[in-house]
């Protein structure tokens, strides 16, 4: 049975959707009119914090990439920790459909990436770009289909974007991490420690967390590891249970409050500083060059066939069964929904670039515009004709 708050989440997800599209679209209006000024001046404006001759500047856009994006993820590692706990992913047989699937859908897409731009080192920083899923979107589009969609297939969804979100903050970890410094790293290790030492003695008392969850921030951000991977960490060691106040969960609690700040602000402002593509001498032909096109064909062909070939291997090996409500036509409709990139896809193109100035990467965000468009466009036309019309 889909407990009420699973339904809630969906229903917030769905709402974020609409929000991401209408500040993507502001963005591009933006950077695309006389605002264009202003808007790159608001983007630019430095903000420092400091504590004696401690400092960190960044302008307005790293922050919100830097600290907010870290809000966000730690909103995914309390999702994660609960489905793996009590949810969806708490059962191997429910786990595998949705692993197999985020498995095809990241190494698939960057097959396709790499196919393209393989003779390009510096074009070659972005192929983890098209491996990612936008859920706020993907269940933005299956909004529009009303109730004719099964639960189960968001579900589904939901259960293979955050495996999918998983795999790309791997990726971030490994390949996308600065030179290192060993001092910081003492310092977030030695905050891990901490965290481990309260969760075993019981410790339920959020601000203790945040606390040393700032700590940790800092120290991550100031190590060479991109910062966003400490609110995952943090979220892990939040408990689920306290056992001075019986039926309270603090995990749930701050999972409850933190996603309609994450989805109705965090994610909408987010889509609003990286979704401005100045499109002044951009024409149909500059989709045809190779990073867009790598991050396009990933999106759009390298998800659908990667989680539909690898969910398709997992059942014939019967490793898992088709989940009740869904079959191969909407199972195929959702790996098209997958190929939505959009934020997490801004967000390693980011990554990826951000020390490259000027050329033709900056077709990377025209790449994940039209790919995440054309996948939620196509996606919402097939299921449109495949799910009953009542």
């Amino acid at each position: 049975m889909i407990t009420q708050s699973i339904r809630n989440f969906l229903e917030k997800e769905t709402a974020g959707g609409i929000l991401l599209v209408v500040a993507a679209v502001l963005a591009l209006i933006c950077a695309n009119s006389p605002l264009a000024e202003h808007y790159n001046k608001l983007l630019s404006v430095t903000g420092e914090l400091r504590i004696e001759d401690f400092s960190v500047a960044k302008p307005a856009l790293l922050w919100i990439n830097d600290l907010w994006m870290a809000v966000f993820f730690f909103l995914v590692g309390l999702e994660l920790k609960r489905e793996l706990v009590e949810g969806e992913l708490s059962n191997r047989s429910q786990l595998i459909l949705p692993l197999a699937g985020a498995l095809g859908g990241m190494v698939v897409p960057a097959a396709f990436y790499i196919w393209f731009n393989h003779n390009d080192d510096i074009a070659m920083q972005g192929w983890a770009i098209p491996m990612a899923t936008d859920i706020a979107f993907a269940l933005g589009v299956l909004a529009l289909l009303g109730s004719r969609v099964p639960i189960a297939l968001k579900v589904f969804l939901t259960s293979l974007a955050i495996v999918d979100d998983i795999g790309a903050i791997v990726i971030i970890a490994i390949f996308y991490s600065g030179s290192l410094s060993q001092i910081s790293l003492f310092v977030a290790v030695a905050c891990l420690l901490v965290l481990y030492f309260i969760n075993k003695r019981g410790v339920a008392d959020i601000p203790t967390y945040l606390f040393i969850g700032g700590i940790l921030w800092l120290a991550v951000l100031k190590s060479g590891v991109h910062a966003t991977l400490a609110g995952v960490v943090l979220a892990l060691f939040i408990p689920l249970t306290d056992s001075k106040r019986p039926g309270f969960s603090p995990a749930k609690y701050m999972e409850h409050s933190l996603h309609p700040i994450v989805v109705y602000f965090i994610l909408p402002v987010f889509a609003f500083a990286n979704a401005g593509v100045n499109l002044e001498g951009v024409s149909f032909s500059s989709l045809f060059e190779d990073v867009p096109l790598g991050i396009i064909s990933g999106l759009f062909f390298g998800k659908q066939i990667g989680v539909f070939f690898f969910c398709w291997a997992a059942i014939a090996l019967g490793l898992t069964r088709m989940p009740v409500g869904l079959n191969w036509k909407t199972l195929y409709g959702t790996g098209i929904l997958c190929g939505i990139g959009f934020t997490m896809s801004f967000f390693i193109s980011g990554l990826a670039f951000e020390q490259v100035n000027g050329g033709n990467l900056m077709d990377d965000r025209l790449g994940i515009l039209s790919g995440s468009v054309l996948a939620g466009v196509v996606g919402y036309v097939y299921l449109n004709f495949v799910l009953p019309k009542k």
